[in-house]
């Protein structure tokens, strides 16, 4: 094209010139022709480089991050495996125990130390149960097959459904629960469920990590676009290193009354603060090693009719 472009401009001129001049004329043409075919090849050479450079550098951060995710996915494994290690352990001895005790004297079924035997067989598989339920928890926020279904609701029933399910729990370690609700959050606009699970999961963790004193469940309003719950605690605390880290799937502060906590799966900060990101909201944690721990949990304020969309 470009060819037939210069040789139409040039026609009347080439018509009138001698055969010598139209063979140098010809020459030019192809000689600037040529060069600028080889321009335009370098120019799509250099720019096909370059995206291939991009690729290359986009390539090298998605198998980083592969690698990564991988690396993390196998550290869990290792840790699920090791956590699933002891209660299975457990039910695997006192099990046996009872059997061997049954096949030697089985005039001794009902006995106290064989009811014994069971009730710890029954307690390390409930904690068995919770362990692999925490895990699918964390997989399938991971996966994406988490759903909201929001619902106006009570937030001071909601509050007070979780009490009274962790209430015996806490009357067991001689701990207060004490609850202060805001009367203005009476419809509030959330998943139910997702919500009963965060407060859950803070509430049994105060709990668990507190040898006296009291856990305080608090509710309020903070402004016309977000609300709050808190829960805090008088427990053990957590060092200032951990805060960051406390909601990694599995891991534990270095604390030495930790070790006595037996029903931890270090997996229930890591589904809260999952399903707090999953609700668009945030979470703030305060504490201090020895004088207790607050959670603080804020999300965006939705209208009553539930019809706006999540925001924060």
């Amino acid at each position: 094209m470009l060819r037939w472009v210069i040789f139409s401009a040039l026609e009347p001129e080439l018509l009138t010139a001698s055969a010598a001049e139209v063979s140098r004329a010809y020459r030019l043409i192809d000689t600037a022709i040529d060069e600028v075919i080889g321009k335009c090849f370098q120019t799509y050479t250099l720019e096909r480089l370059r995206e291939l450079e991009d690729l290359q550098n986009q390539l090298k951060l998605t198998n980083q991050e592969l690698t990564r995710l991988v690396r993390a996915n196998q550290e869990n494994l290792s840790h699920l495996a090791h956590e699933l290690k002891t209660p299975l352990s457990s039910i695997i001895g006192y099990s046996d125990l009872f059997l061997r005790q049954q096949q030697k004297h089985p005039e001794l079924k009902d006995s106290v130390s064989n009811l014994g035997h069971i009730d710890k067989v029954l307690a390390n598989g409930r904690q068995l149960l919770r362990l692999i339920n925490d895990t699918l928890e964390i997989s399938r926020y991971e996966a994406g097959y988490i759903k909201l279904q929001l619902s106006t609701i009570n937030l001071e029933e909601a509050i007070g459904t979780v009490v009274e399910i962790v209430e015996p729990l806490a009357k067991a370690q001689g701990l207060k629960i004490v609850v202060e609700c805001d009367p203005k959050l009476d419809r509030v606009v959330t998943d139910y469920l997702r919500l009963q699970q965060i407060i859950t999961n803070l509430t049994s963790n105060a709990i668990r990590y507190t040898e006296a004193g009291t856990v305080t469940v608090t509710s309020q309003l903070l402004s016309d676009e977000h609300w709050a719950i808190c829960v805090a605690d008088t427990g053990i605390g957590i060092a200032p290193e951990d805060c960051d880290r406390i909601f990694q799937p599995y891991f534990r502060a270095d604390n030495s009354l930790i070790a006595k906590v037996p029903d931890s799966t270090g997996l229930g900060l890591a589904i809260v603060d999952r399903l707090v990101k999953l609700l668009q909201g945030k979470i703030e944690l305060v504490s201090q090693i020895g004088a207790g721990s607050s959670f603080t949990v804020i999300f965006p304020y939705l209208s009553k009719d539930g019809e706006d969309e999540i925001r924060f």
